[in-house]
């Protein structure tokens, strides 16, 4: 008799059972789901719809990252200009050519006045004075000759050098270097440039200082504009003979402001170079920016930033990669 209501109570006790257990496993898996939730995400989305990679003490500290402030600069009013490494052997050849031709001539002219002593004397022949008045007009003759080839391979600042033999054999050693700058089509000169920063092709990260030296004897055959001559006097990036070089012409203008940014702190991706600003000691921003020109500490910058940003200078690949595998830039359409 007490069959039925034996099975009814069994089957409402095992329901009971059976809701106990899931809200029990309901309540096992929210703190796991809470877990979760309460871990924040690196990288967020900035006021300005801006990327912002969110980087504690601790993982700063793992990272190894390390922030320099960036300082004011000012670059001389420059033209930028493409030239080559002159190759010494042809000036070598005129220099040896040209030295000869005036031995030749103070030789035949002593010979010349020699005799003509002794022919006061009645103690030389005329004819021997004609042939040395002779020697003397050929000798002087190949001296003007091998002197415009100078001027035609060096231009008249060099080859009136007091010092030129001495001045060639530095050239022939590698110890210093001669280059030549040509303006730009369509660009001009009113006065001479001051100097020149060269930067070797595939080395813009190491500028070397250049004096002017004067104009080339010849103007270039492509642009039609006029050349200039500069000396490396410390060849110390040992530039060779023919090798193409980038150069920045110092000339009259007026300065341009902006910052040094290092070298270690830029980052290149799809084409374009980017820094990170750390804005609040967490904080780290990507700021897109357009390199100028190569200096020894760096890189001329006139926008993007100002002077007094925190840069990252160690690390800053580091923080890029966070970037990256963020959905948020993926979407962003680069790359």
């Amino acid at each position: 008799m007490n069959s039925p209501r034996f099975s009814v109570l069994l089957v409402a006790t095992l329901s009971i059972a059976a809701l106990a257990g899931c809200s029990k496993s309901d309540e096992e898996a929210a703190p796991g789901s809470e877990a979760e939730a309460e871990q924040p995400s690196r990288v967020k989305q900035g006021a300005n719809g801006e990327v912002v990679v969110v980087l504690d003490a601790d993982t700063q500290k793992i990272m190894g990252l390390q922030t320099a402030t960036l300082a004011a600069a000012k670059l001389s009013a420059e033209i930028k200009c493409y030239g080559r490494v002159v190759d010494p052997t042809m000036l070598s050849a005129a220099v040896a050519e040209s030295i000869s031709a005036r031995a030749s001539v103070d030789a035949s002219q002593k010979e010349l006045e020699r005799l003509k002593s002794l022919a006061a004397q009645d103690n030389a022949s005329v004819r021997a004075l004609e042939s040395a008045e002779a020697t003397a007009k050929r000798d002087t003759a190949q001296a003007a000759s091998a002197r415009a080839h100078l001027l035609a391979a060096t231009g008249k600042a060099i080859a009136d050098r007091a010092d030129l033999p001495a001045f060639v054999q530095s050239l022939a050693s590698g110890e210093s270097a001669l280059v030549r700058m040509d303006l730009p089509a369509g660009k001009d000169l009113q006065s001479d440039p001051a100097g020149a920063r060269i930067v070797a092709l595939g080395d813009g990260q190491n500028p070397i200082e250049a004096k002017f030296l004067g104009q080339t004897a010849s103007v270039d055959p492509q642009t039609q504009n006029q050349g200039f001559l500069f000396l490396v006097e410390a060849n110390s990036g040992r530039l060779s003979p023919g090798v193409a070089v980038t150069g920045y012409l110092s000339v009259t203008g007026e300065s341009q402001a902006g910052v040094i940014v290092p070298r270690a702190a830029v980052i290149r991706h799809a084409g374009a170079t980017y820094v990170y600003l750390e804005t609040d000691g967490t904080n780290f921003v990507r700021r897109a920016i357009s390199l100028g020109q190569p200096l020894e500490s760096g890189w001329f910058v006139a926008a993007g930033v100002k002077a007094g940003d925190q840069v990252v200078v160690t690390g800053a690949q580091t923080v890029f990669s966070e970037e990256l595998n963020s959905s948020g830039f993926m979407s962003g359409g680069r790359d």
